[in-house]
């Protein structure tokens, strides 16, 4: 059993046409543009509520969004009779209370990854939704719905390329905090690479190594780049190089190697420039840009009740995988991922 967000199934505004009212919890880089696209970009869903421990944020996105309320307290937004779902976009050590408040609350929520940051969290909340009895939960893993990446899943599934054989990740990043741990490189950038190797295959990763080169001297003590070696069931093997200080810009790209042929995704800006023996194209500053069409999307199908989203057993895997990634970077092993069998209830 799902529950899903509907046409008709949320209270309707006086006159108007039915409209999900959005809690937005978490109003920083990521919070303050979820409530953009909604206020601007999404139909069917207005931003109802906000709540931030910075007020004067909360009170600047509240305004944007055309006069949202805002809350001093976020559990109190979350049973507010005035939302009907939540979006989550805190800092990490909060995902888990808010999500299992939201479902002790009954109420849809969308929160942006990683579901937990630990295994355990994660699992306290696939077992809360579980006992719930239908899903409410989505996982902010926004690739899902990127034009790039469901063209490749499209090609794969229709044979076009034969059957997968390998899979080259590029991920990079103008620059990290300095002095980041190592094991963030996986748990905060590389989990997307983790979460789209799965939804590609329709299969798990069952073994992992990190190679870890001569760290860059920009990168502030970091061990930076990476390079993780994903195999999956099939014996496809994926590798992700993860690169935070790369400098130049924010890039992220894909070679999908089959049998017969190969599939690309890259977004280059619809403009180049060709001048004085250079070719080139601008890269953005970081991934909003870069996957602006993604997050729509993903908002929007959250709001139509599509569930084409990740759900929490896939915020689950990714994290467990992505613990996996941080042992074997630590021991420098291959690491033999054993994840558990799917519940019942995120089988399709």
């Amino acid at each position: 059993m799902t529950t899903m967000l509907q046409p008709g199934q949320m209270p309707a505004e006086a006159g108007g046409p039915t409209v999900t009212r959005i809690g937005v919890i978490g109003t920083g880089v990521m919070g303050a543009d979820h409530a953009r696209l909604l206020t601007e970009a999404v139909s069917g869903a207005r931003v109802g509520g906000v709540f931030d421990v910075d007020g004067g944020r909360a009170r600047g996105v509240a305004a944007a969004s055309g006069g949202a309320r805002v809350f001093a307290d976020p559990y109190a937004l979350i049973v507010d009779d005035g939302i009907d779902a939540v979006l989550i976009a805190s800092s990490d050590a909060t995902h888990e209370d808010y999500v299992l408040a939201c479902v002790a609350a009954g109420k849809p929520v969308l929160c942006e990854k990683p579901l937990a940051p630990t295994v355990e969290a994660c699992a306290r909340i696939v077992e809360a939704e579980i006992e719930h009895g239908s899903r409410l939960i989505t996982v902010g893993f926004m690739r899902r719905f990127d034009p790039g990446y469901t063209g490749m899943r499209a090609l794969l599934t229709a044979g076009e390329i034969g059957a997968p054989l390998l899979m080259h990740n590029v991920h990079r990043n103008p620059a990290a905090v300095p002095g980041l741990p190592g094991s963030a490189l996986i748990t905060n950038s590389a989990v997307h690479e983790l979460d789209i190797v799965r939804w590609l295959f329709g299969e798990e990763i069952v073994e992992v190594a990190v190679h870890t080169p001569r760290p860059s001297g920009q990168a502030g003590g970091t061990q930076d780049p990476q390079l993780l070696v994903l195999t999956t069931e099939s014996g496809v093997l994926a590798d992700v190089e993860i690169f935070a200080n790369a400098r130049y810009g924010y890039e992220v790209r894909c070679e999908l190697v089959g049998e017969t042929g190969t599939v690309t995704v890259d977004a280059p800006p619809p403009t180049s420039l060709r001048r004085g023996g250079l070719h080139a194209r601008a890269l953005p500053g970081d991934w909003r840009p870069r996957f602006a069409e993604a997050y729509r999307l993903e908002l929007q199908d959250w709001i139509d009740g599509a569930a084409g989203g990740a759900s929490a057993w896939d915020g689950f895997a990714a994290t467990f995988v992505a613990h996996a990634c941080v042992a074997a970077l630590t021991s420098g092993d291959r690491h033999a991922v054993e994840l558990p069998p799917v519940p019942a209830l995120y089988r399709r």
